[in-house]
Formats: structure tokens, C-alpha cells, sequence
């Protein structure tokens, strides 16, 4: 099945946002896409100091753009870090997911905050204004089982295995990476989700803004089972296409069969709620 990312240039206008998005939304479909994500962050600037002002409920306003975009392609739509999500008066970083009826069929709130201190480099604290969510993330789709984590949460190998252990065979984080964090580790990270747990990971990030307070990296990419990068964005505005191969993904692993081959006399991660 084919799968596209939309590395949207995010400005601080959230209608123009929403706008834009659904667009590229339309113009993936038409191209042939069935699963289509949205980057974190991509209806309002990334940064402590926008949260607040950004945040909307679930249902709001964007989410309901989101469920109808993806009722009139007839797609399953990631909808990337649509806003901050409030909810009980606490501010989430939130990923919701609708389906090709429109109906919500998941929302990931980001488990692991950035908070990170590289000195001289920079410095990034989430946990000023959001709160952690406390749940993994799957939806079902007629092609493959699907995980998600949002940017940070990629750094938490556990996460992925618990969601191969859970049968999926596609992971995909939105995320933002940084001018530091993702030239070091980007594709790093994507790669090594990917040849450990022998399925795919797709990551979505916001197009480059120079002149954002937050510079994203950008470089939106796709990698397979077996740790090849098949797919990747520059630091532009783009739409990245590829084809999901669940045929390769079950050859790689009848070759080298770790899955099997785990010693769960000596080890094991398991998923506590």
C-alpha cells in the first residue's frame, strides 16, 4: 500500500495551517495514497511559549477538519501533533488518527517529554507546560497493524518493541528534530527501530523555517525491515511517497527470524497498561 508524508511548512497562522494540510491531503490521495501522516506540530508553531495559545479540545476544531478530509478521500489520516490537546486543564501533545469513514480511531498523547540540555546547543523543556500521556497507540488498518510515538518518543527503544511484539508491522512518529538532535540522530534512530524489531518506521517532520524560533530539521523519511532508507525529504515543503512491502517485511524475518529466537527465559519487556 503506499504511504505519503506531508512535510508541511508550518506558519504561525493555524487556518492557513489547516488549510494547506488538507490540501496536500487531497492531492496524496489522489496520487494513490492510503495511509497519510501529517508532521508534529503542524498546525501551529513548535515552542513552549504557543501551546497554550494553540490548544484546542478533542473534538475541536482541527480534528474535525481532519475527520472530514479523511471521510472525502476515503483515507486512514495521521494527523501529526494536530495542536496541544486540553483536556481537564492539562495540555497535551497529542496525535489523533481517523479513518477512511471519518470516525476517530486513535489518539497518541506523547509519552516521553523533550526536556533536554545540550549546553551551547540548545535547550528544551515540554514538561514547562504539557503533560505525559500514559498509553500505547495502535489502530488497525486492512493492510497492517500500525504504532505510533511522537519525535521523542522514537528514543525509547521498549516502546518499539512492545508494538512488534503487538503485531505491528509499520511504526510512525511525527516528530520535530532539531538543528542538533537531528543531524546526530535522526535517521539513526528511525534505522535502528527498524532493524530491531524487523518492520517499518516512517517519521513526518515540519518543513525548515530559519526563521522560527524552533528550526526543525526536516528530512521526513521512511526506512524498511531492513534498515535501508527508502524514502526522504529534504529540509522543503514536500510530499514523500513510498510503498509498503508486507511481503519483504515477512521475508526478512523468515531470514533471520530473531523474533523467534528471543530468550524470554533470560529477558523480556513487557507493556504494563
Amino acid at each position: 500500500f503506499r504511504l505519503a508524508l506531508i512535510q508541511l511548512h508550518v506558519s504561525a497562522v493555524k487556518s492557513d495551517n489547516l488549510q494547506r494540510a488538507c490540501g496536500l491531503v487531497k492531492e496524496a490521495s489522489a496520487k494513490g495514497a492510503k495511509l497519510v501522516a501529517l508532521p508534529e506540530c503542524f498546525n501551529s508553531p513548535y515552542g513552549t511559549q504557543y501551546f497554550k495559545e494553540y490548544a484546542e479540545k478533542i473534538p475541536g476544531e482541527s480534528t474535525q477538519k481532519l475527520s472530514e478530509v479523511a471521510k472525502e478521500c476515503s483515507i486512514y489520516l495521521i494527523g501529526g501533533r494536530s495542536i496541544p490537546e486540553e483536556d481537564g486543564g492539562k495540555l497535551y501533545n497529542t496525535c489523533t488518527v481517523f479513518g477512511p469513514d471519518g470516525a476517530l480511531l486513535a489518539k497518541h498523547r506523547k509519552v516521553h517529554l523533550f526536556d533536554i540540555n545540550v549546553p551551547g546547543k540548545i535547550q528544551f523543556k515540554e514538561s514547562e507546560t504539557l503533560s505525559p500521556g500514559n498509553s500505547f497507540s495502535m489502530f488497525d488498518t486492512p493492510y497492517c497493524k500500525v504504532g505510533l510515538g511522537i519525535c521523542y518518543d522514537m528514543r525509547f527503544a521498549e516502546m518499539a518493541q512492545i508494538y512488534g511484539q503487538k503485531g505491528c508491522q509499520l511504526l510512525i512518529y511525527p516528530g520535530a528534530f532539531n538543528m542538533t538532535t537531528g543531524p546526530a540522530h535522526w535517521e539513526l534512530l528511525q534505522r535502528g527501530r527498524a532493524v530491531d524489531n524487523q518492520l517499518y518506521v516512517a517519521t513526518v517532520s515540519p518543513a525548515r523555517d530559519e526563521k522560527a524560533s524552533y528550526v526543525a530539521w526536516g528530512h521526513s523519511t521512511v526506512v524498511n525491515p531492513w534498515g535501508e532508507v527508502i524514502a526522504k525529504a529534504g529540509a522543503e515543503e514536500t510530499v514523500v511517497y513510498t510503498d509498503i512491502d508486507l511481503k519483504k517485511l515477512a521475508e526478512i524475518r523468515q531470514q533471520i527470524p530473531i523474533l523467534s529466537q528471543k530468550r524470554y527465559d533470560l529477558y523480556s519487556v513487557e507493556m504494563k497498561k
